[in-house]
């Protein structure tokens, strides 16, 4: 735990843990069990409570809320022959109609419960007539089953009626096996006739009381069945489903059985089916405080927000009282001594067990041991009649340990009450979605059971990790992914980074290997190739960053990525105060693409030039970074903190420094406006290139540029070189605001139009080939009619009767949306051509340099050979621009390869049907040129 707890960056002080176990944390839970005591909310009762025959020990009902697995149980419906027939006016073979989806309760049975308001009727079966509500023969026996005519009665005229024990083999204290009505009985489901257990369901345990009915609880704490139920004596209470189902068809009682696919509880330790069990437990009174529990619950900040009246605010709505003792050996040992006079004592400190102990006790003895068995044989002298009190033998729920940590962790109230206070409740805490019934919310009732106040301020619930095809991980079906190899093989901020920009927390989220590599990639290799840019051209041209302008005085490209910068700094923060992480993760995400895609890739020929400006701006933009990404990716922005720093950092780690808080001076709004929508346009440019089929580095005429304001248009005339540059065009022209520049096909709606104008339809077809497609886009987008001639009649064509299709016009390719339109010419010269070959080489030249290992800074001399005109003409109209770009100190052409090359490649550019070598030599390999 130790190990995956610091590899995967979960930063917690681990030398010095709380443990419920120690006789620190013990006390203060044993001072807070007085608390409850003094407050009268501890008691102990007989209760029916969810019971783990395994483990021999009640669990509380948030427990129970832990270990809900689908399963599939008999579902049975059973006759009940009433001997008192005649005194509801019913035929002497008349019988009850009971379903249940537990057989093995039977035995427990001692009364039948209806709705006092249903309507009854009577039904003939293969095995004799049945009583069952009207409202579900039909479920129960089929369609166009119909009830006996000329008996019809209210549940509550069924109240007395008696029947045949299904299984009469205890003598009952008092009477049993009658009619009785329960609000809780619906038409939902069954026959609408309810079997009281009393010893196994709770329910059925108020009914008992309510109806002074006897209780049979022929099942032992073991799970297995008593000597009382002779045929079922020792068996497991869920294997003994089947011999019930088995008697009863032998004895024509049971009318028909099915199988029942539902939600049943197991416990969370074992896994074993848990029973619903009458025992004596003890008791916390949660429920006298149930409205304060949920008016604190109102204030708590949900994330997921529907938690607090959903899943969390419907639990509290049906809060139970807290079942706190369990039947076992280790555990926090419940502190209240009793006598045999039937006085009780809760202790509530061990300076309170030393002074009421009948022998000498040290609690301060490094021997002393408050755990079983040891505390078992201390003994207390009894208040009321002087006689000896023993301890109670039982330990309490381990969740109340986990909800006492805000105290009990710092021994409080007999040490650190200060400390306390200060931490008292925790900001923010965060766990499964499970957690609601668990942690969650023992940590709220205790807060306010205690303190009269909420335990924490916000918390987070995050969903599950599913395997890739979205199926939830299970040992069983070998999807389990062994969170060890993905961080062998990715890295922890390579996991942690795809958790968060995968889906919210609260979310549950595909997993898969393939998919955290996707992530790692795309978004932490950026950042580092980022980094490494800047790092091999800062140890090229070290430059003096002291002598950069002021962020005011420097480029636009600078002023705008400095203004990104603190924009993000306050958009994260912002997110990250109400607990949204995937906002502020992705706001991350698109800030490392602008920086990378965007200023690094637009100022590359700065860096060559050794402006000091472009290098300070990408130091203050990846230092900023570092701060932002320090929770999110904690190990790479220590890399970068580091590297920018070295050992002159002013922390020594970036998780030292403060949160960085934005720079208001520097967030120049109008640059950033007017660079979205700069960026918006050239994305759209690109997506016009695709469409047309030319390659990015071949320069094209013109592009024609639509906005959607004049202001907009405006700021990206003044930016026109950037626009230029960025889409490799020769020219710009603006359209007015609102200007169509497209072209359309339009065709019928034929789904409407062929009942509208019949034989005219044909005609129709050819009359909007040559219709003006503009003029009928525009009266459509407006909602309005398009009249066009027919065979010499005028058709007023509705916005719903036409389908438009719109197309870039004759010689352009055009992308448009959201109001903005960008078309590019896709008319070339040969001149054009001859610059897309220039910069063909230069592509070809930078992958040979790589391949070559060379570093993005060494200066070459470079070959470019072949027998080509149009390559010979590049060559002599571009040569310039292609050494610049590869940084070719000398570049040489014609038809032989140098003796100087030591790095060579051929080219082939099939779109040109061109074939050409290349060469280069590193200028220090290379003498004597």
């Amino acid at each position: 735990w130790r190990e995956m707890t610091e590899r995967i960056a979960f930063w917690v002080d681990l030398d010095n843990p709380y443990m419920t176990m120690t006789n620190d944390f013990v006390e203060s839970v044993w001072w807070s069990l007085k608390e409850l005591w003094n407050k009268g909310l501890l008691y102990k009762g007989y209760k029916v409570v969810p019971f783990c025959a395994k483990d021999g020990t009640p669990l509380s009902s948030h427990e129970v809320g832990l270990g809900y697995r689908d399963v599939v149980d008999p579902s049975i419906y059973v006759r009940f022959p009433i001997t008192n027939a005649k005194d509801y006016e019913l035929p002497e073979e008349a019988a009850l109609l009971v379903w249940t989806t537990t057989p093995w309760t039977l035995p427990g049975n001692v009364a039948a419960a209806v709705s006092p308001d249903l309507n009854y009727v009577l039904v003939d079966s293969e095995q004799g007539p049945v009583v069952v509500c009207e409202s579900l023969v039909e479920k129960t026996f089929g369609e166009g089953t119909k009830a006996r005519d000329g008996w019809s009665k209210k549940g509550c005229d069924l109240v007395g009626a008696q029947y045949e024990a299904p299984y009469p083999l205890m003598e009952l204290d008092r009477p049993g096996h009658r009619v009785i009505t329960g609000a809780f009985v619906s038409a939902e489901d069954g026959t609408g006739i309810v079997h009281i257990a009393p010893a196994f369901g709770a329910d059925d345990m108020e009914m008992a009381r309510e109806h002074d009915l006897p209780v049979i609880l022929p099942v032992g704490a073991d799970g297995k069945f008593t000597s009382d139920i002779e045929f079922l004596q020792g068996t497991w209470f869920k294997d003994a489903d089947k011999i019930v189902v088995k008697d009863l068809k032998e004895r024509q009682r049971l009318l028909k059985k099915l199988d029942y696919e539902h939600s049943y509880p197991h416990c969370w330790r074992c896994r074993n089916p848990l029973m619903y069990f009458a025992t004596e437990s003890w008791f916390i009174k949660n429920t006298s405080v149930k409205d304060r529990l949920i008016e604190k619950n109102q204030t708590l900040d949900w994330h997921p927000a529907h938690i607090k009246q959903g899943r969390y605010g419907d639990w509290l709505n049906n809060l139970v009282d807290w079942a706190l003792s369990r039947n076992r050996y280790w555990g926090t040992p419940l502190p209240i001594w009793e006598c045999s006079c039937g006085h009780r004592d809760c202790i509530g400190s061990y300076q309170e067990l030393a002074e009421r102990s009948t022998t000498s006790l040290d609690p301060k003895s490094p021997d002393f041991d408050p755990h079983r068995p040891y505390v078992d044989e201390i003994t207390l002298k009894c208040g009321e009649c002087g006689g000896e009190m023993q301890r109670v033998p039982e330990v309490i729920d381990c969740w109340y340990d986990s909800g006492s940590m805000p105290f009990a962790q710092l021994h409080y109230p007999f040490e650190n009450k200060e400390a306390f206070e200060q931490r008292f409740p925790a900001d923010f805490i965060c766990e499964g979605l499970d957690q609601t019934r668990g942690w969650f919310n023992s940590l709220h009732q205790l807060g306010v059971m205690l303190f009269d106040s909420v335990a924490y301020k916000s918390v987070i619930c995050h969903g599950l990790v599913l395997d890739g095809e979205g199926e939830k991980m299970s040992k069983s079906r070998g999807n389990v992914v062994d969170p060890w190899s993905v961080l062998n093989a990715e890295g922890a901020d390579a996991l942690r980074w795809y958790l968060y920009v995968s889906a919210p927390p609260e979310l549950s989220r595909r997993f898969s290997t393939e998919l955290v590599n996707e992530s790692a990639r795309r978004f932490l290799g950026t950042i580092l190739n980022t980094y490494n840019f800047f790092v091999l051209n800062a140890n090229a041209a070290n430059p003096d960053l002291a002598k950069a302008n002021k962020p005011q005085d420097r480029d636009s490209l600078d002023r705008w990525v400095l203004a990104r910068l603190n924009q993000l700094i306050k958009e994260v923060t912002s997110e990250l105060e109400v607990f949204e992480l995937t906002p502020a993760a992705r706001k991350l995400d698109a800030f490392v693409d602008d920086l990378s895609n965007w200023y690094v890739r637009r100022s590359r020929r700065r860096f060559w030039a050794e402006e000091v400006d472009a290098f300070q701006t990408l130091w203050e933009c990846l230092e900023g970074l570092s701060k932002l990404l320090a929770p999110f990716v904690p190990f790479l922005a220590e890399t970068l903190y580091q590297g920018l720093y070295g050992d002159k950092g002013p922390k020594t780690s970036v998780h030292l420094e403060a949160w960085p808080k934005a720079d208001e001076s520097l967030l120049d709004q109008s640059l950033l406006d007017n660079t979205e929508v700069l960026q918006k346009v050239v994305s759209l440019g690109r997506s016009a290139r695709s469409e047309s089929g030319h390659r990015t580095r071949q320069p094209l005429p013109e592009v024609p540029v639509r906005v959607k304001t004049t202001e907009q248009q405006k700021a990206l005339e003044s930016m026109t070189d950037q626009l230029l540059e960025e889409l490799n065009v020769k020219s710009v022209r603006f359209l007015g605001v609102g200007e169509e520049f497209l072209d359309f096909d339009l065709k019928p709606n034929l789904r409407i139009v062929g009942r509208k104008y019949g034989k005219l339809v044909p005609a129709l077809k050819e009359a909007l080939k040559s219709a003006d497609g503009k003029a009928a886009a525009a009266a459509t987008a407006a909602g309005e009619t398009f009249a066009v001639e027919v065979q010499g009649e005028t058709l007023n064509l509705e916005p719903d009767e036409l389908l438009i299709e719109a197309k870039s016009p004759e010689g352009y390719a055009a992308s448009e949306d959201s109001g903005y339109l960008v078309a590019l010419s896709t008319d070339l010269t040969p001149e054009l051509e001859r610059e897309g070959l220039a910069r063909d080489v230069v592509r070809h030249v930078q992958e040979l340099r790589k391949s070559s290992g060379l570093e993005i800074t060494d200066r070459i001399h470079l070959f470019v050979g072949g027998e080509s005109d149009m390559l010979s003409q590049t060559l002599k109209e571009h040569g310039d621009t292609i050494s610049s770009e590869t940084l070719a100190l000398k570049l040489s052409n014609g038809s032989q390869m140098p003796e100087w090359v030591h790095h060579k490649a051929e080219v082939e550019l099939k779109v040109l049907d061109l074939t050409f070598d290349i060469g280069l030599t590193k200028v220090s390999q290379e003498a004597g040129l």
